[in-house]
């Protein structure tokens, strides 16, 4: 049985809440630093604050992606009683976020705020999955990824239209300026409003209904309990011992501090997966931990090739969102201090830019990629995308102005969209229905290491290679743009032979 085509408008329905909770995103990724600064925060520190971001996202979306596999609550649905508790706590943290008065709370603030967003967010893409068919896919994730551009380019301009109103964009040195306050106030309205409609006009199929789709569209299998009960917890031994040689190696080479998270990360999975592997050896493979440890073993083939892909794409994305201010702020408006006003007139700029990619994005995922993809395919088109974000970021060494950054905002905005609707597009087809949920959220574990990764050693390599020196780290943006279009390229020559 073959899921009903969605019109245009129900195409829209599915996916108008992705329009606020991006709302919310872009307002963190484009002024949390500036606050952390704003609340004495050092360029230094800023990585340290950022991690507490992607660590949440790392730990929420597989457990929330398995949970909504399992959900059902009659008329509310599966996924959405994920949409709507994540878009309640995220609207509250987004309007007590202004009133931070110290860095303890407003990185306490930007955990929770990330947590509520990530709870909203890993169910969406797995919405678009249940509710669309293969043909529909691309379609469906396109117009997810037009309504994330929408969503970031509002939240990314609220601060710079303000500023033009009037608004006053200064404020004394640890105080938070009225045009950041009122934007976060006005987002979380919008981000409230968005997901409400969302959970309103869509009506969820239920679990028998989508188990006859699944029948006509099974996918990979799923894999067995059983094979993580044959597993050696030798495996987790290992990971636990990389965590123990990390931890000493911050010690002897006097690395930051901030990469003993990385090496606790390490020493985390090797416990849970030997626990897993007790857990199912015990009969108990059904178990959340089991069964999240089991599924991120037995990820399809293809699944672990895009996620390498995704792990170079994201590791430039959040080079440049914690970044970028500082870059500008220096390199254009020639000052670090947080408290003078071309610093904040260098965060208002970074809100145009940031505006600019995402609208571009929006533009792309409804007219540019589709029809790339129907004429070079998905991964050839994904690549090209990847190439021209890499020029983008080059871009910042040759601009000689803050507007000709513009320029350089587009390239970027091309990978952008390709990274949000490409990879899933791609996936929605390929797994299989019943697990849909938590192999989303295990995709996105590769989306939030590489930010874990940049939080952590980002800060040691350009201390010790480039001080003082922000604009090097877009270099390294382009750089692992370009690795990401490497690994496209080599899984499109593999599935050519294959073919």
């Amino acid at each position: 049985m073959e899921k009903p085509r969605q019109t245009w408008a129900g195409l829209c329905n599915i996916s108008f809440g992705f329009f606020g909770i991006q709302i919310g995103f872009a307002l963190q990724n484009a002024n949390m630093s500036r606050v952390f600064q704003s609340l004495g925060s050092s360029l230094d520190d800023l990585p340290a604050l950022w991690v507490a971001a992607p660590l949440t996202g790392l730990l929420i979306q597989p457990i929330v992606g398995h949970l909504s596999d399992r959900t059902w609550l009659g008329r509310l649905g599966r996924r959405r009683p994920y949409f709507l508790a994540g878009a309640l706590l995220a609207a509250l943290s987004l309007v007590l976020m202004p009133q931070s008065g110290t860095l303890l709370m407003a990185a306490l603030l930007l955990w929770t705020l990330d947590a509520s967003l990530n709870i909203s967010m890993e169910p969406f893409r797995a919405f678009v999955g249940d509710m669309l068919g293969p043909d529909q896919h691309t379609a469906g994730y396109g117009v997810q990824t037009a309504f994330i551009g929408a969503g970031a380019v509002a939240g990314s301009l609220f601060p710079f239209l303000l500023d033009h109103l009037g608004v006053a964009n200064q404020a004394p040195a640890g105080m938070i300026p009225d045009t950041v306050r009122y934007s976060f106030w006005a987002g979380g309205a919008a981000l409230l409003a968005a997901v409400a409609w969302t959970v309103l006009t869509t009506r969820e199929y239920s679990p028998a209904e989508l188990a006859g789709f699944g029948a006509a569209h099974a996918g990979i299998a799923a894999p067995a309990s059983g094979e993580l009960a044959a597993r050696s917890p030798l495996g987790g031994a290992v990971w636990i011992m990389a965590g123990a040689l990390v931890a000493a190696a911050v010690e002897a080479w006097a690395l930051e501090k901030e990469v003993y998270l990385l090496a606790a990360l390490l020493a985390a999975y090797g416990a849970a997966t030997i626990a897993a592997i007790l857990l199912a050896r015990a009969g108990r493979g059904q178990a959340m931990l089991a069964s999240i440890v089991g599924d991120f073993a037995g990820m399809p083939r293809l699944m672990r090739r895009l996620a390498v892909v995704q792990f170079f794409s994201w590791s430039a994305l959040f080079i440049m969102w914690i970044n970028t201010t500082a870059v500008v702020a220096k390199r254009w408006f020639g000052t670090e201090d947080a408290a003078s006003a071309a610093f904040q007139e260098a965060g208002n700029w970074v809100g145009v830019l940031f505006s600019v990619y995402n609208g571009v994005a929006a533009v792309a995922a409804l007219l540019i990629l589709p029809w790339l993809s129907r004429r070079l395919g998905q991964l050839l088109t994904h690549a090209l995308c990847l190439l021209a974000g890499a020029l983008g970021f080059a871009g910042f060494f040759l601009a000689a102005t803050p507007e000709q950054l513009l320029l350089c905002e587009v390239g970027i905005g091309l990978a952008w969209a390709s990274v949000l609707a490409m990879p899933y597009a791609i996936l929605a087809s390929n797994l299989p229905q019943a697990k849909l949920g938590i192999y989303m959220g295990l995709f996105n574990v590769f989306v939030v290491l590489p930010q874990l990764l940049v939080a952590t050693v980002m800060g040691s390599i350009m201390r010790a290679f480039f001080p003082g020196e922000p604009v090097w780290t877009m270099a390294f943006a382009a750089g692992t743009l370009v690795l990401a279009a490497l690994v496209t390229l080599a899984l499109r020559a593999e599935q050519a032979q294959a073919a």
